[in-house]
């Protein structure tokens, strides 16, 4: 959960000692081919990454697009009974929820975004903003989690989990991304390839939300798209 604030000494110590392996598989995604994505690619997962075009409300596909502020998609639980779904709970089978149609996933309900701030530096795109996300299964009351290609057992959270965009100029896998979900708020990160990604996209400051990995415009009514710098990496400032 991410509203606990533990001292930033501890964070320091967590951060030197929690370092986790980042993983080298590389998958393309062809929009004219995207069954020659594999069925699945780690051991445990509970989705797809074969999705072929068609969107479904029961869509296991755990691909996630970031391409626009009106091209983009979260993680958030496969299957709510409003008890037992909170992103705690399920982050190792979140699905994919996108705005497009066409990518095989689950459709965002119209009226769940309330605002949402896209921006494109020269190492990463972001996308941070406020919704109504109990309309795509997560508890009302959940303070949240992150999701990260990353899990404590080498696989990512999602297991299988995948993330692609276009923004650079051609469509490429991001291996490094990280993305807080709440039942209110969302921001979600991923890293162009390179020698920065793991530290930008960094994944180890779970506890702290949002706010303070990816400081952006969090405000209802607000849906921009611009273009910045690259910010200091997560935990660095000054």
């Amino acid at each position: 959960m991410f509203l606990t604030t533990p001292t930033l000494l501890a964070l320091a110590s967590f951060a030197v000692s929690n370092v986790r392996a980042q993983y080298t598989t590389t998958y393309s995604y062809d929009p004219n081919n995207p069954n020659s994505l594999p069925q699945t690619w780690q051991p445990g997962q509970e989705g797809t990454n074969r999705c072929g075009t068609g969107s479904s409300p029961t869509s296991m596909c755990q691909n996630v697009f970031l391409n626009s502020i009106t091209d983009w998609c979260i993680w958030a639980p496969p299957y709510s009974d409003g008890h037992n779904a909170t992103i705690g709970e399920t982050e190792r089978g979140e699905v994919a929820y996108c705005l497009k149609d066409g990518y095989g996933t689950r459709l965002i309900p119209d009226g769940t975004i309330l605002g949402a701030h896209w921006v494109q530096t020269p190492d990463y795109v972001q996308i941070t903003g406020i919704g109504d996300f109990t309309k795509i299964g997560i508890p009302k009351g959940d303070s949240g989690g992150e999701l990260d290609p990353h899990g404590a057992d080498g696989n990512g959270n999602p297991i299988g989990g995948l993330v692609f965009g276009n923004s650079y100029g051609k469509m490429m896998q991001y291996q490094e991304w990280t993305n807080f979900m709440s039942d209110t708020e969302f921001c979600i990160r991923a890293c162009k390839p390179g020698p920065k990604a793991a530290g930008l996209c960094q994944h180890i400051y779970d506890v702290m939300g949002c706010g303070w990995n990816m400081p952006g415009n969090y405000d209802t009514g607000y849906f921009e798209s611009c273009l910045g710098d690259t910010g200091e990496p997560m935990g660095v400032y000054g």
